[in-house]
């Protein structure tokens, strides 16, 4: 058992079959840190002690015949911005460089619960600002597939982690494509839930208690190498949690198993307006005709009738307003709250636009981003699209749609581009229905190749 590219799923049966011990699975991941960390970057904080000691805590419970958690025993880092209660949180801003929570947030409460055992975190873009995940305390995060590409942001140190064999899973956060971007180019797995699905509280280090300002459009979820542990990680951090009062009382089901005669995908290989490089559309063109002939019914995506850019536009108008609100002095001439709700209302119609497309099928397939992981460059330098520079502030853009509209999304993978760097497709669904996207992409991942070690790892 090659225990540092193990799943989750698969860590948790040989701990509780006693194959292995907590102690050799932290062990192993321990050693993988220390083999690839230096020239990866990817994880920035770590507590190699205290995870020992928790890790023989497990063992000796599991000795002594008490119930185990369904995480019982394994490892994992989680993104630079969670709060963890004597770990620091710094999200890359010097500011923060030694800030340490007095709690855990309630997602870091729960896997800790379920058994997890917090080895340390991973690296970010400052302040979760950028898509590559840089910052002046920790340096950037090169992508295990190529080091002189970025690994993406703003969680990129989490997929670089995971593509690595260092981490089984990680949660990242989402406001623009910040899960499914990193997880496309590193060729692993990120589920962005729907908006209000999983707790916020606690998402971003507060040292002075202001009120949360992030209440909209940004979302938490779950990375990993494969559907079965982003399901596992899913289930145990979605749902009311007492802190934040914004989540939804929806019950998390369980992934029904699916099969694809039965399922309905429609396509877009692009969106209009948007770039993307073209292996990447005919690779969610090849895929398409792979669903087909294995039963689905495939169609031509009737995107709904609206100003995708605007909505892009709007996005940012929204996320300002938050930032705004989240400044310790306001500023001399503050949004007025009439334009909040106009905001507000102008989303609404794309949600609405959407819910309506998603009544006449199961999931579209599309493009995550409009490129695979470039090189390391300076933020808003313009970025290639075969033979055309393109902005670079579009390089989120299919992915945040997504996070206006607020329903699920997530990224899986599918070979390789002509360069050998991972190409990342992205599934949309219904609101509120996870779990059975989660079982769309569990019916196509076998069709889709899943993930794949990248060379030297």
């Amino acid at each position: 058992m090659d225990l540092a590219f193990s799943s989750a799923t698969e860590l948790v049966a040989a701990i509780r079959d006693r194959k292995i011990s907590a102690v050799e699975a932290l062990d192993a991941h321990l050693a993988q840190i220390d083999r690839h960390n230096e020239a990866v970057n990817a994880v920035v904080t770590l507590d190699r002690e205290g995870a020992r000691q928790r890790a023989g805590k497990a063992d000796e419970a599991q000795a002594r015949g008490e119930a185990l958690g369904p995480l019982h025993g394994v490892p994992f880092t989680l993104k630079d911005t969670h709060e963890t209660a004597g770990m620091r949180t710094t999200v890359g801003f010097p500011a923060f460089a030694d800030y340490a929570a007095r709690a855990d947030s309630p997602v870091v409460a729960r896997l800790k619960a379920a058994g997890g055992i917090l080895v340390g975190k991973t690296n970010v873009a400052t302040m979760l600002s950028d898509w590559q995940s840089s910052n002046p305390l920790f340096g950037r995060t090169g992508n295990p597939w190529d080091l002189q590409r970025t690994a993406g942001g703003s969680s990129g140190g989490a997929a670089a982690a995971l593509s690595a064999g260092m981490t089984p899973f990680e949660v990242g956060t989402d406001m623009q494509d910040s899960i499914r971007l990193p997880a496309a180019f590193c060729g692993v797995y990120g589920l962005k839930p729907t908006e209000h699905r999983v707790s916020l509280a606690g998402a971003f280090p507060d040292p002075g208690g202001a009120p949360r300002s992030v209440r909209r459009i940004s979302c938490l979820g779950p990375m990993a190498r494969s559907v079965e542990d982003l399901v596992l990680i899913y289930r145990l951090i979605a749902g009311p949690d007492g802190s934040d009062t914004d989540l939804a009382p929806v019950p998390v089901e369980s992934m029904p198993e699916l099969d694809l005669r039965n399922l309905r995908i429609a396509i877009a290989p692009s969106f209009p307006g948007f770039p993307v490089v073209g292996e990447i559309s005919a690779v969610v063109e090849s895929l398409a005709k792979e669903l087909q002939a294995a039963g689905a019914i495939v169609e031509e995506a009737k995107l709904p009738e609206l100003d995708l850019h605007d909505d892009l536009e709007q996005g940012g108008v929204l996320i300002g307003m938050m930032l705004e609100a989240a400044q310790p002095e306001p500023p001399e001439k503050p949004t007025p709250v009439s334009r909040w709700f106009e905001a507000l209302a102008r989303r609404d119609r794309s949600i609405l636009a959407w819910d309506r497309f998603f009544d006449g099928c199961d999931a579209l397939l599309c493009p995550v981003a409009m490129v695979t992981a470039f090189p390391h460059c300076e933020p808003g330098t313009p970025i290639e699209v075969d033979d055309s520079e393109q902005s670079y502030w579009m390089l989120p853009a299919y992915g945040a749609v997504f996070n206006y509209s607020g329903h699920p999304a997530l990224s899986l993978p599918r070979g390789q581009d002509s360069n050998g760097l991972p190409i990342g497709l992205q599934l949309v669904g219904k609101r509120w229905s996870e779990s059975r996207l989660l079982g769309i992409a569990r019916a196509i991942e076998p069709l889709a190749g899943g993930f794949r070690r990248p060379p030297g790892y």
